[in-house]
């Protein structure tokens, strides 16, 4: 970790989109340095800068789901679970600085708040089954680390290429990796919204938790798949490279996605970090999904069975040229992780284990999500 300052200049905006009466999204952009950490207000209208001292920043999206209300529970409950617990792990703990310690204060926030929404949902019978992805951004010094959990995004933009620096927690995302398809089947996939996890709907949940080194003039965009969804990654990247300030970045990838149909909510956070606690990107540098060892002792919860939703209709409203990218209502299905079996029959596990979850969503409805 550097000893210089970092200057960190972010922005955040949330839109229903073109189709939803209500919005399921929440998000948080707050400075841990302050007293007392309060979220920026999602309303203001211009970029905020400040440099965090030794407790850091903090961003999160997070996307709801569960009908009804209770995704916009679920979302807004995570949100407050997060920024209270990092308050009382972090922000009020031991000295700051500590990235281990940081690491591990995502990670039980995450956890903490999985507990809350799992626990109402179970006192509240009507809410049962509601749930929200989370992406959860932590800066400490010149580094970035991320708990992940669902398929809200994290993308790093260094040297005019965005990269994805989370990994979906997804149903497409593990016949990927097993070799069943390839990405760019995954991404016109009518089961492309199947989630292997989200907060809420089982006690226990395995948080990714990664890391990744920033350098002077990096972007991080997070999202939820209101954008990602319908918006692909190179257009990302070409309007953020064209675009010359936070909050038209933010604009401008809220109306792309409404031009796509706006089938979903959409939500996007911009950050910049420049300062001379930062070194100018190298050559060499590494950038993607990168693991940090925090929280391996967590229970784990075990993979999908096929939960039952309904997909809607894509939307027609996109570009002639473009590929129907219409984003299908989200389904929770509650795997096995075959992380956790023995390591020289992993490929094969995962090839079999990720045909047969695709067999079984096919033969179930998907949960609507409204």
């Amino acid at each position: 970790m550097t000893t210089g300052e970092v200057v960190i200049r972010v922005f955040g905006i949330t839109d229903v989109g073109r189709t939803r009466e209500h919005n399921e999204d929440a998000f948080v952009v707050t400075d841990l340095a302050s007293p007392k950490p309060a979220p920026i207000s999602p309303a203001a209208s211009r970029e905020q800068t400040y440099v965090p001292g030794d407790r850091g920043a903090l961003f999160m999206v997070a996307d709801g789901m569960g009908g009804a209300a209770a995704g916009e529970i679920a979302s807004s409950m995570a949100v407050d679970a997060v920024l209270g617990e990092m308050r009382i792990r972090w922000v009020n703990g031991p000295a700051g600085g500590d990235p281990v310690a940081f690491a591990a204060a995502l990670h039980a926030a995450t956890q903490v708040a999985n507990e809350r929404i799992h626990r109402y949902a179970t006192d509240h019978p009507e809410n049962r089954g509601m749930g929200t992805t989370a992406t959860v951004a932590g800066v400490l010094g010149d580094t970035l680390y991320i708990a992940q959990v669902g398929d809200s995004r994290a993308y790093l933009m260094r040297d005019g290429q965005a990269r994805q620096i989370t990994k979906d927690q997804s149903l497409m995302q593990r016949l990927i990796e097993a070799g069943e398809i390839t990405a760019e089947e995954a991404e016109v996939s009518e089961r492309r919204n199947i989630i292997l996890q989200a907060l809420g709907p089982e006690a226990y949940i395995k948080i990714d938790i990664t890391h990744q080194q920033l350098r002077r003039g990096d972007i991080l965009v997070l999202c939820s798949d209101g954008l990602s969804g319908v918006v692909r990654d190179s257009e990302i990247a070409e309007i953020v490279r064209s675009s010359g300030d936070l909050v038209t970045i933010c604009q401008r990838l809220i109306a792309r996605a409404n031009e796509a149909g706006g089938p979903d909510n959409i939500t996007v956070i911009a950050a910049e970090f420049e300062g001379d606690g930062l070194t100018a990107p190298g050559a060499d540098d590494e950038v993607g999904h990168r693991q940090f060892p925090v929280g391996e002792n967590t229970p784990v919860t075990p993979v999908p069975r096929v939960v039952t939703g309904e997909f809607p209709h894509p939307s027609a409203a996109q570009p002639a040229d473009a590929e129907p990218r219409g984003v299908p209502t989200r389904e929770i299905v509650r795997p096995i992780d075959p992380t956790t079996s023995g390591s020289s029959a992993l490929p094969g596990l995962l090839g079999g284990l990720a045909a047969l979850v695709a067999v079984l969503a096919a033969l179930f409805l998907y949960l609507h999500r409204h």
